[in-house]
């Protein structure tokens, strides 16, 4: 084999995945349209949010780089939801565009058993042995054909990828950037079900030509870290200088202004031009990410919707206008961005626009993102019709470390929905699959006082050191970290503190606290706070966790089984779980078929 893995994408997915097949030992070949575009935030330049941050987070405590390369690009950091309960807070923070990709870089370049390669993949090579179909390699535009173990596929929007501004549409993955044409329609011809999709971005202007004068500052928070893998700090100076060693970047302010009247009168008149409207845009959008367009049109009685100007990064002039999302022509664009607050002289530097792609159906994966039906396929990202950095990170390593555990002959690292929201997301998407790009939200998680983000590293560090993806360094400092967890328990315990005493006041009535950095203390605090709530939460994952022990041949006969309903049956043929437990959250799966189930499981 020329390679123990090839990885195709050098998006957020084929990062995390290329560095976790490498630094478990395997050699692992990158393949990219564009080395210069490794790790391009295409959209927003922000990681995080609600759920994503824990996202992040989880991959970070996975042994991931995502929150490493966000603490070194960091320009604005936020905790959201800070008014409401810990359970849905979560860190975010913007970031600068360029040092996001040029860390990105870097740390595939320093890795070890990292190889880069520009080209194209256009095909699969396959063979099949005893009834099975494996996957053998790759064959390139180019024409060369490399062989692999595995072959883990994160092409992000790029698989067929048709961009549109209006009338005007090209064949292309990102504004100015050829899409990959030939492999979509090859795994078609292979049998995989694949769809299209639909996201978009919007325009991005020149800071200088906007009044900010007019909007609303929105300043950010003190710098925290994404990455646990750093020494806690007590004493964390204001990095508003840029003097912070842990945070390098200087911290700049986003602004908020707001659409109106005028600007929806704009968009209506002109609707009839948008390709969405138009039906040349076949591929289904994020609902919860909708368009300008579609927002006027779907909540006709808002009278004004908020638009963020963000920027793009410290080495540029360009910001970005998170809200107006749209794949309305250029001249419509001008004339509703100029319709608003503080952007009437706004120039536009490049326009939005909307993006077609295919998708893999992830119900034809298992939850290790491995192909039912074509032995070490695996596919992370986007092409599984995720939405969102933060997934496509999520699903890369999970992708990366069981593409390892495949050629180590162990079994595949699953996650369960009360260990992390990557296993709320991938169980989502490999039992229930998508029709529309799916994004993390804390209301999928049902144990999510369990999934704090501040947790994260309890819950996932240990399962990556058994994996080999811890260095000894960091589980040291983690050790310390619990000991120090531990302490801080037992002193709250000794004074008999109430579970609604504050931060502050904590530390004023018990001194010694200050000794510990003030996140440990804080997490204890919580802990105390919603131990009730936690514990609820623990009996009933219990429970779920039992059935989820319950495993099931993926290989079971559904249709002899008598007694199931013919609905279950349907439905279980196309999902094929591999737990009683992931056969329970099938839609249209009744009790009395999990019933049925566990009898003909129990008896073998």
């Amino acid at each position: 084999m020329d390679y123990d893995c090839i990885v195709i994408g050098g998006g957020h997915a084929g990062i995390e995945a290329s560095l976790a097949v490498s630094r478990l030992g395997f050699r692992c070949l990158l393949i990219t349209q564009n080395p210069d575009c490794i790790g391009a935030l295409s959209c927003n330049p922000a990681v995080g949010g609600l759920s994503k941050g824990n996202l992040v987070r989880e991959v970070d405590a996975l042994g991931g780089e995502m929150g490493k390369l966000t603490d070194k690009s960091m320009i604005q950091y936020r905790i959201l939801n800070r008014s409401r309960g810990p359970a849905v807070q979560a860190p975010r923070a913007q970031a600068d565009k360029k040092a996001y990709q040029a860390a990105a870089r870097s740390a595939l370049e320093a890795q070890k058993g990292i190889t880069i390669f520009m080209d194209t993949v256009a095909d699969l090579i396959t063979d099949e042995a005893n009834g099975v179909a494996k996957v053998r390699g790759v064959m390139t535009r180019r024409g060369h054909k490399i062989s692999s173990d595995t072959v883990i596929l994160a092409a992000g929007t790029f698989m067929g990828g048709r961009i549109f501004i209006g009338e005007y549409d090209a064949q292309q993955g990102r504004l100015g950037e050829e899409a990959a044409l030939d492999l979509g329609q090859n795994l078609r011809h292979r049998g995989f079900p694949l769809g299209r999709l639909k996201t978009g971005t919007p325009a991005r202007i020149a800071g200088n030509s906007v009044d900010y004068s007019v909007m609303e500052k929105q300043d950010g928070e003190e710098p925290a870290p994404f990455s646990f893998d750093v020494e806690p700090n007590t004493d964390i100076a204001n990095n508003a200088n840029g003097n912070n060693s842990r945070f390098p970047l200087a911290q700049v302010p986003c602004w908020i202004t707001y659409t109106c009247h005028a600007t929806h009168e704009i968009i209506r008149k002109n609707i009839h031009r948008s390709p969405l409207f138009g039906g040349k845009i076949k591929g289904t959008g994020a609902r919860y990410c909708p368009s300008i367009e579609d927002k006027v049109t779907r909540f006709p009685e808002r009278d004004r919707h908020h638009v963020f100007i963000e920027p793009e990064g410290l080495y540029t002039n360009e910001v970005y206008l998170n809200g107006l999302s749209s794949s309305l022509p250029e001249d419509v664009q001008a004339d509703f961005i100029h319709s608003i607050r503080g952007l009437e002289k706004a120039i536009i530097v490049r326009p939005a626009y909307a993006v077609e792609y295919d998708y893999l159906d992830p119900l034809d994966l298992y939850p290790s993102l491995e192909s039912k039906r074509l032995s070490g396929f695996f596919s992370a990202g986007q092409t599984n019709g995720s939405s969102g950095y933060e997934e496509a990170a999520a699903q890369g390593i999970i992708a990366g470390i069981n593409a390892v555990q495949l050629m180590r002959g162990e079994p595949s690292l699953v996650l369960g929905r009360a260990e992390a929201y990557i296993g709320v997301l991938i169980d989502d998407l490999t039992t229930l699959g998508t029709k529309e790009p799916y994004r993390m939200f804390t209301s999928r998680a049902e144990h999510r006082l369990m999934l704090r983000h501040d947790t994260a590293d309890t819950r996932l560090l240990p399962k990556a050191r058994d994996l080999g993806l811890i260095s000894e360094e960091r589980w040291e400092r983690f050790q310390k970290k619990i000991q120090g967890l531990e302490a801080i328990q037992e002193l709250l315990k000794e004074r008999n503190i109430s579970s609604q005493t504050s931060l502050e006041e904590l530390l004023e009535t018990i001194p010694e606290l200050s000794s510990w950095p003030g996140e440990w203390v804080e997490r204890v605090r919580l802990d105390a706070k919603y131990s009730g709530y936690i514990e609820k939460e623990k009996r009933a994952a219990a429970k779920l966790s039992k059935m989820d022990a319950v495993k099931i041949s993926p290989d079971m006969d559904y249709a002899s089984l008598q007694g199931l309903s013919a609905e279950a049956k349907e439905k279980l043929m196309v999902v094929r779980p591999l737990t009683v437990g992931q056969a329970a959250r099938i839609p249209g799966v009744r009790q009395g078929d999990i019933a049925l189930l566990m009898v003909v499981v129990r008896k073998g």
